[in-house]
């Protein structure tokens, strides 16, 4: 007997068992093969004046829209003490000039402890943005505006842009601000430097 071709013959069998094996560990339907990780969230986007999409949040834009909404599913306004003090100056939030925005938000809060204007920051900053070129650094000038649609042509709005409108405000609101042609409601703008620049309702 020639032992050099049987042991080739043995070692071709387990070849092929071997391949086979890894094979069938790594077919799809097996349940063994790495599962592709989870896409990231992706935030809501809005359009710009010319009907382009904006474009995609810088790191420190991301930061602070994360912080504030973290402050606002809390429950509890004191929350935003801490984001607010990342800034300085503290962001313009009406007209009224306050050294302490949290009392304000309180003040005018129809629970009288925010927890409205809690509701607001969550909502808007949960709705699509838009990116205007209003900062004063040529390179980095960018501010980011939520809602988007403050900024859009009302008469003109997108299916989407109209549930984001009906999401924010009451029909009756809505058709207001559309006759005006003008946007009536809250607006915050986050400057491309992560700076809360402003949060206030217009009129």
């Amino acid at each position: 007997m020639n032992w050099s071709r049987v042991r080739d013959a043995i070692c071709y069998v387990l070849f092929v068992v071997s391949l086979t094996s890894v094979v069938q560990w790594l077919a799809p339907d097996s349940g063994l093969m790495a599962q592709p990780a989870a896409e990231e969230p992706t935030v809501n986007l809005g359009c710009t004046r010319d009907g382009q999409a904006p474009p995609p949040l810088p790191t420190l834009v991301q930061e602070m829209r994360e912080a504030i909404l973290a402050a606002s599913r809390s429950g509890d306004i004191e929350d935003l003490r801490t984001v607010l003090d990342w800034n300085e100056p503290k962001p313009h939030i009406g007209k009224e000039a306050t050294e302490d925005p949290i009392a304000y938000w309180k003040k005018i809060s129809a629970d009288g402890a925010g927890r409205e204007i809690l509701a607001v920051l969550a909502e808007i900053l949960e709705c699509g943005y838009t990116a205007l070129p209003l900062g004063s650094d040529i390179e980095n000038n960018l501010v980011f505006i939520w809602p988007g649609i403050a900024e859009a042509d009302l008469s003109k709005l997108t299916p989407q842009q109209e549930v984001w409108l009906y999401r924010l405000v009451s029909p009756a609101e809505a058709k207001d601000m559309i006759e005006a042609k003008r946007w009536k409601w809250w607006r915050l703008a986050i400057g491309a430097d992560g700076t809360w620049h402003t949060f206030y309702k217009a009129e």
